[in-house]
């Protein structure tokens, strides 16, 4: 089939890519001409493990284009993909401004009768906007459906999520959207979900809400489990035997970040209050999350009194491995933090490096673990890349000016730790 993408960010280019791995002839489109001339000139915008091979191979084949003008994009697409950024509003809703300027851009374009899917996650109700304003804009007599195809893309391992799929949710108003879509989904062997766009909508948001209460749960039992003298990764290993519970998501640690779960709980309580109910677990699981980062500040100052004056060494910048996404990173706000009270910190994360200096100009990189530890007062532990779990215990202590390591992703045996003569704090473990 031939598709359109328009957006080419985090999901944009990955949706863009696999579908144009799997056969399809697809056209990125995107308004910044900087990022476009990046990907036509081979280079990245983000770092994703096997993006780019995939984006290579497919524009060598000349299956994926490409371009900035979105009626080029458009020219011969079956389906057009939305792939918009819809970031938080102070209020916490989604800002559509570039949801809504780009329904008006592709029924300008219309020429026939085409399904425009929502990829970007968007509130409740959404879906109808659109179809409204694509047919108030679009020529007399040109028809389009809409559809909600939300993504549940895991950075990090998004192709694999993008190409082996664990379901597909389809919301739509019209048998013969429906019938598209599937056609689009006729390889994967997952389930595929139809139902109406409001649900759809509101999978995605449910879905992230409640990853994120599982996440702000553990951690506070965590807080229960260090006030107790009880161990966090036996609690949890003992709740996640339970099937009913699982084990996924029941690692206590510094919090959740990310472009989605900050931003897509906070957006779910708000769209539930505009629509009459007041989703206070939420708030609970937001407050919850940036208690965790304040609680690990109050350590570093436990362990070292004063931080005005010390050099501190971060391992792990970006809000989780195997990404350079440093959006609502808890290491990005603790080094602030520690920044505005005087300390140095010299840091180093394999991917989120040249991101993390361009918000943080006060920030020392260094081109390795080993060079960020060296000296340093005390080592943070704040991404749990494996270059830092399989770095040498007895080398570390040496690098180091105190053996003080402060663990905010539970990366290290509290045993060994001790063992090798560190002074080691980590989360919900005595």
């Amino acid at each position: 089939m031939n598709l359109c993408v328009i957006g080419t960010g985090y999901v944009g280019l990955v949706t863009g890519s696999c579908f144009a791995h799997k056969g399809h002839k697809v056209v990125c489109v995107d308004k910044d001409a900087e990022k476009i001339r990046v990907l036509n000139d081979g280079g990245m915008p983000i770092y994703e493990p096997g993006l780019e091979d995939i984006v290579k191979a497919c524009r060598k084949d000349k299956r994926l284009r490409f371009v900035t003008d979105i009626a080029e994009g458009m020219k011969d697409a079956e389906v057009i993909f939305v792939c918009v950024d819809t970031p938080p509003t102070a209020s916490g809703t989604a800002d559509l401004s570039a949801i809504e300027n780009v329904a008006r851009q592709i029924a300008r374009h219309l020429t026939r009768y085409v399904v425009v899917v929502e990829k970007s996650t968007v509130p409740v109700k959404t879906g109808d906007k659109v179809h409204k304003t694509i047919l108030r804009h679009a020529p007399k007599g040109i028809t389009c459906d809409v559809v909600s195809n939300p993504e549940f893309l895991r950075e990090g391992s998004a192709m694999k999520d993008a190409l082996n799929p664990d379901r597909v949710v389809l919301g739509v108003t019209s048998p013969k959207a429906a019938e598209v879509m599937k056609k689009l989904y006729a390889d994967v062997t997952c389930p595929v979900l139809v139902t109406d766009i409001a649900s759809a909508e509101l999978i995605k948001h449910a879905s992230n809400s409640f990853l994120a209460t599982k996440i702000s749960f553990i951690n506070a039992v965590a807080v229960v489990c260090e006030m107790s003298g009880a161990d966090i990764q036996l609690v949890a290993q003992g709740m996640g035997l339970d099937p009913r519970i699982g084990s996924k998501f029941l690692s206590a640690g510094l919090g959740y970040g990310g472009s989605c779960f900050p931003k897509d709980v906070a957006a779910f309580e708000q769209i539930a209050r505009e629509l009459g109910f007041d989703f206070s677990l939420l708030g609970e699981v937001q407050k919850i999350n940036q208690e965790m980062r304040q609680r690990f500040l109050r350590k570093v100052e436990e362990e070292l009194w004063i931080v005005k004056g010390k050099t501190l060494a971060v391992w792990g910048l970006a809000f989780k491995p195997d990404t350079d996404d440093i959006r609502e990173a808890p290491a990005i706000e603790l080094i602030q933090r520690l920044l505005e009270k005087g300390a140095s910190v010299q840091a180093h994360d394999p991917q989120a490096m040249k991101k993390a200096q361009k918000v943080l100009p006060g920030l020392t990189c260094c081109d390795s673990a080993e060079e960020a530890a060296k000296g340093a007062d005390a080592l943070l532990l704040c991404t749990e890349w494996p270059v830092f779990r399989d770095f040498p215990l007895a080398k570390l202590k040496k690098l180091l000016k105190h053996p003080v390591v402060l663990d905010g992703r539970n990366l290290y045996d509290p045993v060994a730790m001790r063992a090798a003569g560190f002074d080691y704090r980590s989360v919900g473990r005595a």
